[in-house]
């Protein structure tokens, strides 16, 4: 017999008293947003214990945390994080794109690093609790969004190997301009043949900071030799691509085909790389998820049956990639323009996401 649902949770809401005034906020949202920059008046929190479950939810001020220093966080890294924005519409009204799966891959990270499951109804309560007093952060400038940065952390004071029993779920939103400030543009990609982003049997497949983190010396070597991401190879042959140190790849072929590597459990599923897919088939193009090795990419791009090759994730949505590059080649031609493929599907997507074009997959959710 299965356990009765619980009762939605209750918000107590705190309004800050130090909140940007509206000629402060709007000077923000008019200047250089960048990413990741500028954070908004307030945040939510929901606190949990194995004794209590979900409890105490609130709205309150952004600023700091207090954690105690034994807090399992900081020893053993259960940590889980997710990334989704708000759109707003040319109407005002502002839509968030398919919290359903966001929510769903942070239960799937959250069972990964033993942390409790949110249900994913109220992770898409939360981001509604907070564009309720924040919604005026949200951006109407062109490819400008609100980026929502959900997060869960270990936070029981115990030094003991094993999983905690007291965590800790915030939201924190920060306004984003457009990624490519001066238009859509090739990027050149470094192949990473020293490290690997995760381990067979790993948490390759959650969104947890220590995967970023393995990433970041990677990302460094390839951005001191001119390229703006780093390529992963898969763990135990290390001849198939995986993933970006951030973003999900696919190749384009000339006779109509879109490819990308399949789900191997050390690869994250992505929720752009989902709905790629999806207005792939729309189109009529064959869609294929398996292993690629990175020869058969540099080999069909040098014989033309490549034509395209792009990246995708939520901050970018969809990043050309111009040229690969190793420590003994270069295939590709950065200065080249961005594909037709990888154009039409991003200009599809972010129309979905903008109410442009009619949601015909119902993947837009109602914030405000």
């Amino acid at each position: 017999m299965n356990a009765p649902a619980a009762a939605p949770l209750a918000y107590q809401v705190a309004l800050s008293d130090h909140a940007r005034s509206a000629e402060q906020r709007a000077a923000i949202l008019a200047g250089e947003l960048g990413f990741g920059r500028h954070f908004t008046d307030h945040m939510v929190a929901i606190q949990w214990d194995k004794a209590n479950g979900w409890h105490d939810a609130r709205v309150h001020a952004y600023g700091p945390l207090a954690l105690d220093p034994a807090a399992s966080v900081l020893h053993y890294g259960q940590e889980i994080f997710e990334g989704i924005k708000a759109y707003r519409h040319a109407d005002g009204s502002i839509w968030t794109f398919r919290p359903d799966a966001n929510g769903a891959r942070l239960q799937r990270s959250a069972a990964r690093l033993t942390l409790p499951q949110l249900p994913v109804a109220e992770f898409t309560e939360s981001l509604r609790q907070l564009i309720a007093v924040d919604h005026a952060w949200v951006p109407s400038a062109a490819e400008s969004s609100l980026y929502f940065r959900p997060f869960m952390i270990a936070t029981e004071a115990f030094l003991g190997m094993r999983a905690a029993q007291a965590a800790a779920y915030y939201v924190i939103a920060s306004p984003a301009g457009a990624y490519f400030a001066k238009g859509v543009a090739p990027v050149s990609i470094w192949l990473s043949e020293d490290y690997a982003r995760a381990a067979k049997g790993g948490t390759g497949a959650a969104k947890c900071g220590g995967n970023y983190a393995a990433s970041l010396l990677p990302q460094m070597e390839a951005q001191a030799l001119g390229c703006s991401q780093v390529l992963f190879l898969d763990p135990v042959e290390g001849k198939y691509l995986e993933e970006l140190g951030g973003m999900n790849v696919f190749l384009v072929y000339r006779d109509g085909r879109i490819v990308t590597p399949a789900l191997s459990g050390s690869i994250l599923e992505g929720i752009t790389r989902e709905s790629i897919l999806q207005l792939a088939r729309d189109r009529g193009l064959q869609v294929e998820e398996r292993k690629v090795s990175v020869d058969e990419w540099k080999d069909g791009v040098v014989s033309g049956e490549i034509s395209e090759v792009f990246a995708c994730g939520t901050a970018a949505v969809i990043t050309p990639i111009g040229q690969l590059k190793g420590k003994d080649f270069a295939v590709g031609d950065i200065d080249a323009p961005a594909g037709e493929v990888t154009m039409a599907i991003r200009k599809e997507l972010t129309d979905i996401q903008y109410g442009r074009v009619p949601d015909r997959h119902g993947w837009l959710v109602r914030l405000r």
